[in-house]
């Protein structure tokens, strides 16, 4: 694969994972500093992430794609925007479905990309 076929690739596999709830690929492909900025503001790090996904305070019930975009890759970083329609219950709140645009960040890490960081709005 090349190096914008992988980063896309990370992008999807992060949707189907907290989608599926699946812990361990979330860890394998979120880098340990990694942050997620929510549309409110709030700067929320991987693990409290992770934590909350785990015990459903941000329950994904779905995630399909609409876009994926401007994928730039410089060096050993690289960024793409996707666009995706969630379906989630967030922090209590009831079910709906957002158009959640993601600008991700990815750094190459030991020849392995891996997701640096997110900032989330819609689109």
């Amino acid at each position: 694969m090349t190096d914008e076929e992988q980063i896309i690739q990370l992008y999807r596999d992060e949707n189907v994972a907290m989608v599926a709830k699946d812990i361990n690929k979330l860890n394998e492909i979120l880098a340990p500093t990694m942050h997620l900025t929510h549309m409110t503001g709030y700067v929320q790090p991987k693990l409290e992430w992770i934590d909350q996904i785990q015990n459903e305070e941000m329950h994904y019930f779905s995630s399909t794609e609409d876009n994926v975009k401007n994928v730039e890759i410089n060096g050993d970083t690289a960024s793409l925007i996707g666009q995706n329609k969630v379906r989630a219950s967030v922090w209590g709140g009831g079910v709906n479905t957002w158009p959640l645009e993601m600008k991700m960040h990815f750094v190459k890490q030991n020849g392995k990309w891996i997701i640096a960081s997110q900032d989330a709005s819609t689109y």
